[in-house]
């Protein structure tokens, strides 16, 4: 009796196992039913490799497939082979659109993220104590832009601010790294606010105004030597305890990073005092991810998860304010003391761009 009951559950065991197997194992079945391919930036790369994410896609009827390029470089691809483009912000979406032969597309901002200068501790310290920096916190402030650009026009070094010699790694000449500005979006952007600056406060709308702020945007690009085409590198490098001092990022990064409880090491927060804000902007070029843009904004917990990924979704300052509440000592989640410029025409900002490079 029991060698038969034996064999009678064996075989219900490999019954099991088979139909386990049939199932595919224990994994849920998706319920995507569209595929699309997108272009984006390389700060959006984490959010859409998100299980999370990639499972909230999918609970709506998506398959999301990525491939990352400067934003304003997307223009040059072959968008024929993508169902939609995701750059950093709006201004490059209109060449996009004419492009890929969907001018008057309907674009969204799904979320938004202004450009901050992550600083090393000391770096941070010493432009305080020389007028280029106000601290508000230990770790966060303000890149005052007016005399930070008075710096750079003067080509000064870190050995004539007072309090340097103190800090042996702060040497050489004070800049801040940034991207590419004819094909990054946060390079163009810090571009944009820079010149607004050094325009006596207004947007360079013409062939006078680009004579006028070309020879000290030249100086901030040129002392930086080879240029990153995004900000994805020149950020790791900083976290990993490498790389310049002062860095370009945008502050979804930052945000991104104290959410997911890693380890800031000694970084300072500086948002610079004049932005251009960077709303992501969602092309739509097939019709397969014509409402994919509106999901991305409206959705709640595609919602949730941008700003867990460090975005700031449209209307969306409590969402953000409320999540990032415990690391409030990097942020400044009003934006307060902040002036908001537009950016120049693309036209104008390229040619800023072309003569900054030389």
């Amino acid at each position: 009796m029991r060698r038969i009951l034996g064999i009678a559950l064996a075989v219900l065991l490999l019954g099991g196992v088979i139909a386990v197997a049939l199932a595919g194992g224990e994994k849920t079945p998706s319920t995507a039913t569209k595929t699309v391919k997108g272009v984006i930036g390389s700060e959006k790369s984490e959010y859409f490799r998100d299980p999370d994410v990639v499972k909230a896609l999918a609970d709506k009827g998506y398959t999301v497939k990525t491939e990352t390029s400067g934003s304003w470089a997307m223009d040059q691809l072959a968008l024929k082979d993508f169902d939609f483009a995701f750059p950093g912000s709006s201004e490059p979406a209109p060449e996009i659109e004419a492009a890929a032969g969907v001018k008057g597309a309907q674009t969204t901002k799904p979320f938004f993220s202004p450009l901050v200068v992550i600083a090393r501790a000391n770096a941070a310290k010493v432009l305080a104590d020389n007028n280029l920096a106000k601290m508000t916190g230990k770790n966060s402030g303000t890149l005052l832009m007016g005399p930070y650009l008075k710096a750079a026009s003067e080509d000064r070094k870190w050995q004539q601010l007072s309090g340097s010699a103190e800090f042996a790694e702060l040497t050489g000449t004070v800049f801040i790294k940034t991207t590419d500005p004819a094909t990054s979006n946060s390079g163009a952007l810090f571009l944009a606010a820079a010149s607004n600056v050094a325009n006596d406060k207004t947007v360079v709308s013409d062939d006078a105004g680009i004579d006028r702020t070309a020879p000290l945007m030249q100086k901030l690009i040129r002392v930086q030597g080879a240029l990153e085409p995004s900000t994805d590198d020149p950020f790791r490098a900083f976290i990993s305890g490498s790389g310049e001092p002062l860095i370009l990022a945008y502050e979804s990064q930052v945000a991104s990073l104290l959410q997911q409880k890693q380890a800031p090491g000694d970084m300072v927060v500086l948002y610079p005092d004049t932005t251009v804000n960077s709303p992501h902007t969602f092309v739509p070029i097939s019709e397969n991810a014509k409402e994919l843009g509106s999901l991305l904004a409206n959705d709640p917990k595609l919602r949730e998860l941008a700003v867990r990924h460090g975005f700031r979704p449209q209307n969306g300052v409590p969402e953000f304010t409320a999540a990032t509440a415990s690391h409030a000592a990097y942020l400044n989640p009003e934006l307060a003391g902040i002036r908001q410029v537009s950016a120049p025409t693309v036209k104008i900002l390229m040619a800023l761009a072309a003569r900054a490079k030389g």
